[in-house]
């Protein structure tokens, strides 16, 4: 009979697994002994940025993710990016240490008395499992969970005596594909596009998760739909260079309306109806018009304010309507990029990268106020092409940039503001250690600028703690081994780029932003 451990590496490795993300400690010893030639550790110096990691990897290798966190100490470090990749819809397989079962009873040191509790509710599941023998089976449900649309992480709490304990070896399942719409649900899609004058499609992170790019493009262009992206979108929606395209919805009510009001039937896939981030009055959307959802989420459709849910695979769904809907041409409006005069912005910056950026570079983006230059200036142009984070925290985008550039092959751009990197700068030590492709590029303004900016919408000029003058992202660059450099003028920011992309391993550049 195998040991717990041998079981659970015939487990990782049925399911595409050849990595471990972690940061080890005491109650997890036992698991990392004699792991299989060609199994990596990938080491993280705070579990927010292991996390990160393995969520960046998940979403860009289509592959799960496997994590190892200390206890509740490293589960607590890192409950920020969990609940991320639960946003993310990230397929992230997390084990917790937990002390000796025979122990137990007696509080011991590094004891989770409530393992389960702690992650929940941003895990599809958890679990400590009664017996040691229970362990392979665990594991197999966690990555069925995981996978399971609409994916995410699961967390399963393990003993540290049981991974020498024998057990039987358990059977090990396939996944079956995702479940298809209801093809009544989407012949009444099809019938709201074909009956309208000036349909849009709405596009959001699901759509990305199920590998719909081709199928939205395909719609689209049979339609003859403009096609809009959804708030706050976490992956690409749509090529952004596109005549169809016509450009990003706010996260205001009202102003999400008025872009809306040209269109007279509208097709939201893969994201809620909607996201929002002040309160609003009226309707959802212009109220002239139809609305259906198409989503593999049930609580995107639970929730709709009104309008048609279809629930299931999006890719599928699209696919379908492509086929069925009757051809028209566009008639809408294009979104137009702008060209900033040169300076020390975030537009100009953004700019001079979208021009020189290595071809099939994937942007990981999490600097807030830079966004909307970015949007008006660093089109999104490839399936696979776009990373952010999905929940509205900090901390995510720099270790998940170095996730991404370990589940594919290509040039990683991480944009960061000064404020996010420094939630998880420890990342930079694992992008050397790794030689992760990655350019990262700081947007510094030296200070929590997206807050300021914010701060209108509550009457407010002045928002303590919010300047972060002083910080020097060289030397904090240089003290992890990446090597780095700093630009304080528009003459500076082309040489520094073209550097920075001509190498294989990590860079940084602090753009001083004025």
């Amino acid at each position: 009979m195998p040991t717990v451990r041998e079981a659970a590496h015939r487990i990782f490795a049925h399911f595409g697994v050849d990595r471990l993300f972690g940061n080890p400690g005491s109650t997890e010893l036992p698991m990392l002994k004699g792991m299989p030639e060609g199994f990596r550790y990938v080491l993280g110096l705070n579990e927010a940025v292991v996390v990160g990691m393995a969520d960046g990897f998940a979403r860009s290798s289509g592959l799960p993710a496997l994590v190892n966190l200390h206890s509740s100490a490293g589960t607590g470090h890192s409950l920020g990016n969990l609940f991320t990749a639960f946003r993310n819809n990230a397929p992230i397989v997390v084990t917790a240490g937990q002390q000796a079962r025979s122990i137990l009873p007696h509080d011991p040191f590094l004891y989770a008395e409530r393992a389960t509790e702690f992650p929940r509710p941003y895990v599809k599941w958890a679990l400590e499992p009664m017996r040691a023998e229970d362990v392979p089976h665990a594991l197999i449900r966690g990555f069925i969970t995981a996978l399971t649309p609409p994916m995410g992480p699961v967390f399963i709490s393990i003993p540290v005596d049981d991974w020498e304990r024998e057990c039987e070896m358990p059977a090990l399942p396939m996944l079956a594909p995702a479940p298809v719409p209801a093809p009544e649900g989407l012949a009444r899609i099809a019938a709201m596009l074909d009956n309208a004058t000036s349909p849009a499609l709405v596009i959001g992170t699901g759509t990305a998760n199920c590998g719909g790019w081709q199928a939205a493009i395909d719609l689209a262009e049979k339609s003859g739909a403009s096609v809009w992206a959804a708030p706050y979108a976490a992956r690409e929606t749509f090529p952004e260079d596109h005549p169809q395209f016509a450009g990003f919805l706010p996260a205001w009510r009202d102003q999400l309306r008025a872009l809306l009001a040209p269109h007279d039937a509208i097709l939201v896939c893969g994201a809620p109806v909607f996201t929002y981030h002040v309160e609003g009055t009226g309707p959802h959307w212009p109220e002239h018009a139809t609305l259906a959802a198409l989503s593999e989420e049930p609580q995107h459709i639970a929730s709709l304010p009104g309008g048609l849910g279809v629930l299931g695979d999006i890719r599928a769904g699209l696919e379908t309507l492509a086929e069925t809907v009757k051809p028209r041409a566009f008639a809408g409006t294009t979104h137009r990029l702008i060209d900033p005069p040169a300076g020390m912005t975030a537009a100009y910056v953004l700019k001079r990268i979208a021009a020189l950026r290595p071809e099939g570079a994937v942007v990981v983006e999490e600097a807030p106020t830079a966004r909307g230059p970015e949007h008006d200036t660093l089109p999104i142009l490839r399936e696979g092409g776009f990373y952010t984070c999905a929940s509205g925290g900090l901390g995510y985008s720099l270790p998940g940039a170095v996730g991404v550039a370990l589940g594919q092959d290509d040039k990683v751009i991480a944009i960061l503001g000064d404020g996010s990197a420094m939630y998880t700068i420890q990342g930079l030590f694992s992008a050397r250690d790794e030689v992760a492709n990655v350019s990262f590029l700081i947007m510094n303004n030296s200070a929590y600028a997206a807050l300021t900016g914010f701060s209108a919408e509550f009457g407010m000029n002045f928002v303590p703690g919010c300047d972060l003058a002083g910080i020097d992202f060289v030397q904090i660059a240089e003290g992890l081994g990446v090597t780095a450099r700093r630009v304080d003028t528009p003459d500076g920011i082309d040489e520094a780029l073209e550097w920075s992309f001509e190498q294989s391993g990590p860079t940084l550049v602090d753009f001083r932003i004025a």
